[in-house]
């Protein structure tokens, strides 16, 4: 059974020498506190008898006293018929004797208590994760999966009411199935359930919950359609003669090859060639990167020189993917070009319509891979290492890429494959 003892704190005192009336909750080995709304001089408590003395206002803050000590007997009480007392230990023991003595702090603590379980719920937490995103595209890209969890509950108040031990494996399997209705790409899908996992991680690392339903489910991808251009037809598509607006577009795509698949934003952004070679943090991961410019790279670079940037497309575009846009566009219709009718209507039959600037990426690691470079080196140089444990403490040597691009430019420029005697490089005018 729990203990209690009236006694005036007079550890800490105001400037007026008061002291604070409180009651030692003493129960299973512990002690809690409970603060009652009196303030006293030391010499108006008799602590003997648990009374108030030599005040002005003794008869009243007596019965207040009295009435306390009744309300926190009749609780305890409450709580042992109950069976519930000996299942608390002191603290939730005060929590409940405080909820009969000031109800109104309990509706205020029962709110604050709601706002922080409101504010962990799956939902909230979810919105949270998406709005810490620096960047504007991620931060969308989460928003897009939470629309897309409201329309498959129907309304924002059902999601919202979601705890994380809702989200089971069978509700992902269910809103999988929802998603397939509009979108039948496994691997679209498959971001909203990664966006979903990666707001789990969070919670678990946070402590928020210990539920994960994704130890059951695994998040597999499909394979996809390749994309990229096997090394003769890399070789048609460089040398094709494409009319002369498209030279440019070609260039850049070649250009981004020979920098071994450079994303379209960070081609933009190079601003300049320090001690031969560029160096920059890729936008997309923040990763930074070396490149070594050989001397084909060099040449495009030359005739696109630009004013504020290594490369002229952002003295003429707005932005990248205004031009990217275009690029892609312009390098689809690459091939044969015909005029037709009286208005000499140019028809066009591309020789790959679905080409774009990714493939240059994908036919660089492809062709690196068929000339037997060693996977590792293919992942440093695509940016895909660094993950481990391993890689954190072992610096990985950068001439084995700087080795391995120059063997697949030889071998896609010069037809001479690795261990060949090799040739002087003289990029083609």
């Amino acid at each position: 059974m729990a203990n209690t003892r009236f006694f005036l704190d007079t550890r800490k005192k105001s400037k007026g020498g008061l002291s604070t009336l409180k009651v030692a909750l003493a129960h299973q080995k512990e002690t809690a506190y409970i603060i009652l709304d009196v303030r006293l001089l030391p010499e108006q408590w008799d602590s003997t008898n648990s009374i108030v003395i030599n005040h002005p206002e003794q008869e009243r803050l007596n019965l207040f006293i009295a009435d306390r000590r009744i309300m926190i007997e009749r609780t305890l009480l409450i709580l042992r018929d109950q069976g519930k007392i000996n299942k608390l230990d002191a603290k939730g023991i005060k929590r409940e004797i405080e909820e009969s003595l000031y109800p109104e702090r309990a509706e205020k603590r029962e709110k604050r208590e709601k706002k922080e379980r409101d504010k962990n719920l799956f939902a909230n937490r979810f919105l949270a994760f998406a709005e810490s995103k620096i960047k504007k595209s991620t931060n969308g890209i989460y928003m897009h999966t939470y629309k897309r969890m409201e329309a498959y509950m129907g309304s924002p108040e059902k999601l919202h009411k979601l705890a994380f031990e809702d989200i089971t494996k069978e509700w992902l399997i269910r809103f999988e199935n929802f998603l397939a209705k509009t979108s039948p790409s496994k691997n679209a899908r498959n971001i909203h359930l990664r966006n979903i996992r990666a707001v789990f991680n969070e919670a678990l690392d946070d402590e928020i919950t210990t539920f994960y339903p994704f130890r059951r489910l695994k998040i597999r991808p499909v394979a996809t359609r390749k994309r990229n251009l096997k090394v003769d037809y890399l070789r048609l598509f460089f040398e094709y003669p494409c009319e002369e607006h498209a030279k440019k577009y070609r260039d850049i795509f070649k250009l981004m090859f020979l920098l071994i698949g450079i994303n379209a934003i960070d081609l933009c952004n190079l601003k300049d060639i320090s001690d031969g070679r560029i160096e920059y943090y890729r936008a997309k991961t923040n990763r930074l990167y070396s490149i070594k410019v050989e001397p084909e790279a060099m040449e495009i670079i030359e005739r696109h020189k630009g004013k504020n940037y290594l490369l002229d497309i952002l003295d003429h575009w707005k932005d990248h993917k205004s031009f990217i846009s275009k690029m892609n566009k312009t390098l689809k219709n690459i091939g044969q070009v015909e005029r037709v009718g009286r208005g000499g209507k140019k028809v066009y039959k591309p020789l790959f319509p679905q080409i774009s600037t990714y493939w240059a990426r994908h036919s660089w690691a492809t062709i690196a891979a068929s000339l037997d470079i060693p996977r590792d080196t293919i992942a440093h140089a695509l940016g895909h290492g660094g993950n481990t444990v391993t890689d954190i403490y072992i610096d990985f040597d950068q001439s084995k890429v700087d080795e391995a691009n120059r063997k697949v430019i030889d071998w896609v420029f010069y037809g001479i494959r690795p261990g060949e005697k090799s040739r002087d490089h003289k990029p083609k005018k």
